[in-house]
């Protein structure tokens, strides 16, 4: 039964919707870009091709040049991909672009940006940064965690010695991934977690599994009971 309303309601209002975007966008002069699909936009183009995302766009980027636009669901998105676009982007239009769109994971995760990475720019984000500026991020207490950084450096050098003595892998992105971690533990929480154990496992699955739900999409499905 409610399979059945989902259908009556929902679609007809869910294609008005699509409808009226449609509209709206077409009074927006867009630059080049590849053709999409209704709903999913450009999204199914990483799926017909193996090519990592960057290399996938730049190959389209060859061909569309290198101001190109892309529509991720229902979200436009500007591509850019020379030196001098870039420049246009974050110096000449830097107010115009500073902004993030607020996805939901990144909203959930970050307390509906209250942080500074995930706030908008406004006054609240203007002074978080001179808050930021003036406390821990001033050279004075950058200098004071030099011995921290050091320390950890050192460690991921003679634990990476000690692998290709032995002739063994390492995967340095996990090692980085490590090292950085680690380094921010001990600057935040004044604790280092140890290489094993079934803490330092938790905390790297969180982690990772918040870096995910940072960059993902979210389909919201909404019943009309």
């Amino acid at each position: 039964m409610l399979v059945l309303l989902f259908f009556v309601f929902a679609l007809p209002s869910l294609f008005l919707f699509i409808l009226l975007k449609h509209r709206n966008n077409g009074n927006i002069l867009l630059p080049p870009g590849p053709p999409g699909l209704p709903l999913i936009g450009h999204l199914h183009m990483q799926m017909l091709d193996n090519s990592a995302p960057r290399i996938l766009l730049w190959k389209l980027s060859q061909k569309y040049g290198s101001l190109m636009s892309l529509r991720l669901g229902f979200w436009l998105t500007l591509v850019v991909s020379s030196a001098k676009m870039a420049k246009e982007v974050m110096k000449t239009h830097g107010l115009d672009f500073c902004n993030r769109p607020a996805l939901r994971g990144m909203q959930k995760l970050s307390y509906n940006g209250s942080d500074l990475a995930f706030s908008p720019y406004n006054v609240y984000w203007r002074e978080m940064r001179k808050i930021c500026v003036v406390h821990p991020f001033n050279s004075n207490r950058v200098q004071l965690f030099r011995l921290i950084r050091e320390d950890e450096v050192a460690r991921l050098i003679a634990k990476i010695s000690k692998l290709s003595v032995n002739f063994k892998t390492i995967n340095l992105s996990e090692a980085t991934m490590s090292l950085t971690s680690t380094i921010i533990c001990r600057v935040g929480f004044g604790k280092r977690y140890e290489e094993e154990g079934a803490e330092r496992n938790r905390f790297l699955e969180l982690l990772n599994e918040s870096q995910a739900l940072f960059a993902s999409f979210y389909i919201l499905t909404i019943f009309l009971i």
